[in-house]
């Protein structure tokens, strides 16, 4: 469900609805994965936003401190990019990791939920 206030008359792209107008936990989604993804998709979608964390802070947020690698894998995983935003995780250094839609596209979306705020 969209909050009140967007237009689902516009024809604008859905990337192009501003973020802070959606609230994940009202839309219905049925993905599956294992029940570690399942813990990390719905991690990603309480990351405010415009606000990043590393995948070592995602997996420390989970009571799973070396599970980086896995939080990378899970967000690789994620079949539903900007509902769950795996864009909003970084290296730790700070680098934008790689991105399955593309690093541009991380970088615009990044950009536009910071722009939103």
């Amino acid at each position: 469900m969209i909050s009140s206030g967007t237009n689902l008359e516009d024809s604008s792209p859905f990337w192009e609805i501003p973020f802070r107008k959606i609230r994940s936990s009202w839309i219905p989604l049925d993905i599956r994965g294992t029940v570690f993804q399942e813990k990390v998709w719905q991690a990603l979608m309480e990351i405010p936003p415009g606000e990043t964390v590393s995948y070592a802070q995602l997996s420390h947020s989970l009571g799973q401190p070396k599970a980086a690698q896995a939080v990378a894998s899970a967000c690789a995983s994620n079949r539903l990019a900007v509902l769950v935003p795996c864009h909003r995780v970084i290296r730790g250094s700070g680098d934008l990791a790689g991105y399955k839609w593309g690093i541009e596209r991380k970088q615009k979306l990044l950009k536009k939920e910071a722009r939103d705020q």
